[in-house]
Protein backbone atom coordinates (compact mmCIF):
# COMPACT_ATOMS: atom_id res chain seq x y z
CA UNK A 1 0.00 0.00 0.00
CA UNK A 2 1.33 3.45 -0.89
CA UNK A 3 1.97 5.91 1.96
CA UNK A 4 -0.78 8.37 1.01
CA UNK A 5 -3.27 5.55 0.55
CA UNK A 6 -2.41 4.20 4.03
CA UNK A 7 -2.95 7.67 5.52
CA UNK A 8 -6.16 8.49 3.64
CA UNK A 9 -7.81 5.09 4.19
CA UNK A 10 -6.90 4.70 7.87
CA UNK A 11 -9.93 4.22 10.10
CA UNK A 12 -10.44 3.32 13.74
CA UNK A 13 -11.15 -0.42 13.85
CA UNK A 14 -12.76 -1.77 17.00
CA UNK A 15 -13.79 -5.32 16.01
CA UNK A 16 -11.19 -8.02 15.50
CA UNK A 17 -10.94 -11.63 14.37
CA UNK A 18 -9.79 -14.29 16.82
CA UNK A 19 -6.27 -14.38 15.37
CA UNK A 20 -2.94 -13.50 16.97
CA UNK A 21 -0.62 -11.00 15.31
CA UNK A 22 2.88 -12.53 14.88
CA UNK A 23 5.71 -11.11 17.00
CA UNK A 24 7.61 -10.05 13.86
CA UNK A 25 4.66 -7.89 12.81
CA UNK A 26 4.54 -6.22 16.23
CA UNK A 27 8.29 -5.54 15.93
CA UNK A 28 7.71 -3.93 12.52
CA UNK A 29 5.04 -1.66 14.04
CA UNK A 30 7.44 -0.66 16.83
CA UNK A 31 10.16 0.10 14.28
CA UNK A 32 7.68 2.38 12.50
CA UNK A 33 6.91 4.07 15.81
CA UNK A 34 10.57 4.65 16.61
CA UNK A 35 11.12 6.25 13.22
CA UNK A 36 8.85 9.14 14.19
CA UNK A 37 10.42 12.57 14.59
CA UNK A 38 11.20 13.78 18.09
CA UNK A 39 12.31 17.11 19.53
CA UNK A 40 16.12 17.29 19.67
CA UNK A 41 16.05 13.61 18.62
CA UNK A 42 15.51 12.69 22.29
CA UNK A 43 13.19 9.79 21.39
CA UNK A 44 11.48 9.86 24.81
CA UNK A 45 9.17 6.94 24.07
CA UNK A 46 8.76 3.56 25.67
CA UNK A 47 6.26 0.91 24.63
CA UNK A 48 4.59 -1.91 26.54
CA UNK A 49 3.39 -4.71 24.26
CA UNK A 50 0.41 -6.48 25.81
CA UNK A 51 -0.91 -9.83 24.59
CA UNK A 52 -2.11 -11.26 27.90
CA UNK A 53 -5.91 -11.54 27.70
CA UNK A 54 -6.48 -10.96 31.44
CA UNK A 55 -4.40 -7.78 31.35
CA UNK A 56 -6.22 -6.52 28.26
CA UNK A 57 -9.56 -7.08 30.01
CA UNK A 58 -8.42 -5.25 33.16
CA UNK A 59 -8.06 -1.99 31.22
CA UNK A 60 -11.88 -1.76 31.17
CA UNK A 61 -11.84 -1.47 34.99
CA UNK A 62 -10.64 2.12 34.64
CA UNK A 63 -11.03 3.05 30.93
CA UNK A 64 -14.65 3.23 29.81
CA UNK A 65 -13.81 3.29 26.09
CA UNK A 66 -11.71 0.11 26.01
CA UNK A 67 -14.35 -2.50 25.10
CA UNK A 68 -12.52 -3.36 21.86
CA UNK A 69 -9.65 -4.81 23.91
CA UNK A 70 -11.92 -7.80 24.65
CA UNK A 71 -11.20 -9.12 21.14
CA UNK A 72 -7.86 -7.43 20.39
CA UNK A 73 -4.83 -9.57 19.63
CA UNK A 74 -2.53 -7.04 21.26
CA UNK A 75 -2.33 -3.58 22.71
CA UNK A 76 0.63 -1.24 22.73
CA UNK A 77 0.87 1.22 25.60
CA UNK A 78 2.72 4.35 24.42
CA UNK A 79 4.67 6.11 27.17
CA UNK A 80 6.80 9.22 27.46
CA UNK A 81 9.90 9.36 29.62
CA UNK A 82 9.76 12.82 31.20
CA UNK A 83 13.43 12.60 32.16
CA UNK A 84 14.40 12.63 28.48
CA UNK A 85 12.67 15.95 27.73
CA UNK A 86 12.96 19.23 29.62
CA UNK A 87 9.55 20.25 28.33
CA UNK A 88 6.31 18.54 27.39
CA UNK A 89 7.53 17.86 23.86
CA UNK A 90 7.33 14.15 24.77
CA UNK A 91 3.59 14.49 24.11
CA UNK A 92 4.21 15.54 20.50
CA UNK A 93 6.92 12.93 20.04
CA UNK A 94 4.80 10.07 21.39
CA UNK A 95 1.77 11.23 19.39
CA UNK A 96 3.87 11.10 16.21
CA UNK A 97 5.04 7.59 17.15
CA UNK A 98 1.43 6.57 17.79
CA UNK A 99 0.30 7.87 14.40
CA UNK A 100 3.14 5.99 12.71
CA UNK A 101 1.85 2.78 14.33
CA UNK A 102 -1.71 3.53 13.18
CA UNK A 103 -0.63 4.18 9.58
CA UNK A 104 1.68 1.15 9.49
CA UNK A 105 -1.09 -1.01 10.94
CA UNK A 106 -3.42 0.01 8.12
CA UNK A 107 -0.71 -0.48 5.48
CA UNK A 108 -0.14 -4.03 6.78
CA UNK A 109 -3.83 -4.98 6.63
CA UNK A 110 -4.38 -4.82 10.38
CA UNK A 111 -6.88 -2.79 12.38
CA UNK A 112 -6.22 -0.42 15.26
CA UNK A 113 -7.74 2.27 17.42
CA UNK A 114 -6.04 4.84 19.67
CA UNK A 115 -7.40 5.03 23.21
CA UNK A 116 -6.44 8.32 24.80
CA UNK A 117 -4.98 8.27 28.31
CA UNK A 118 -3.08 11.56 28.80
CA UNK A 119 -4.08 14.15 30.12
CA UNK A 120 -6.88 12.44 32.11
CA UNK A 121 -5.56 11.92 35.69
CA UNK A 122 -7.72 8.84 36.37
CA UNK A 123 -6.69 7.16 33.12
CA UNK A 124 -3.04 7.98 33.73
CA UNK A 125 -3.19 6.55 37.26
CA UNK A 126 -5.11 3.43 36.17
CA UNK A 127 -2.63 2.73 33.38
CA UNK A 128 0.39 3.35 35.62
CA UNK A 129 -0.98 0.99 38.26
CA UNK A 130 -2.00 -1.83 35.89
CA UNK A 131 1.27 -1.81 33.94
CA UNK A 132 3.64 -1.04 36.85
CA UNK A 133 4.93 2.13 35.17
CA UNK A 134 7.73 3.88 37.10
CA UNK A 135 7.75 7.50 38.28
CA UNK A 136 8.78 9.96 35.60
CA UNK A 137 7.14 7.94 32.82
CA UNK A 138 3.67 8.98 31.65
CA UNK A 139 1.28 6.99 29.46
CA UNK A 140 0.03 8.91 26.42
CA UNK A 141 -2.32 6.26 25.09
CA UNK A 142 -3.09 2.65 24.37
CA UNK A 143 -3.34 1.27 20.84
CA UNK A 144 -5.70 -1.69 20.36
CA UNK A 145 -4.55 -4.02 17.55
CA UNK A 146 -5.96 -6.97 15.65
CA UNK A 147 -6.97 -8.44 12.35
CA UNK A 148 -10.07 -6.47 11.32
CA UNK A 149 -13.47 -8.11 11.67
CA UNK A 150 -15.05 -4.95 10.22
CA UNK A 151 -14.28 -2.81 7.21
CA UNK A 152 -14.95 0.87 6.89
CA UNK A 153 -14.74 2.96 3.74
CA UNK A 154 -12.24 5.82 3.62
CA UNK A 155 -13.56 9.18 4.77
CA UNK A 156 -12.99 12.54 3.15
CA UNK A 157 -12.14 14.78 6.10
CA UNK A 158 -10.58 17.68 4.19
CA UNK A 159 -12.29 20.93 5.17
CA UNK A 160 -11.03 24.04 3.34
CA UNK A 161 -12.66 26.26 5.99
CA UNK A 162 -9.98 25.05 8.42
CA UNK A 163 -7.16 26.20 6.14
CA UNK A 164 -5.82 29.74 6.49
CA UNK A 165 -3.18 31.26 4.27
CA UNK A 166 -0.41 33.42 5.71
CA UNK A 167 -2.62 34.66 8.59
CA UNK A 168 -5.81 33.61 10.38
Amino acid sequence: MEALEAIMSRRSIRKYKDQKIPDETITTLLKAAMNAPSAHNRQPWHFIVVDDRDTLLKVSEYHQYSKMLETASHAIVVLGDNKLQETDFWIHDCAAATENILIATNAMGLGAVWLGVHPNPQLIEGTKKLFNIPEGVTPLGIISLGYPEETKPPRENYNPERVHKNKW
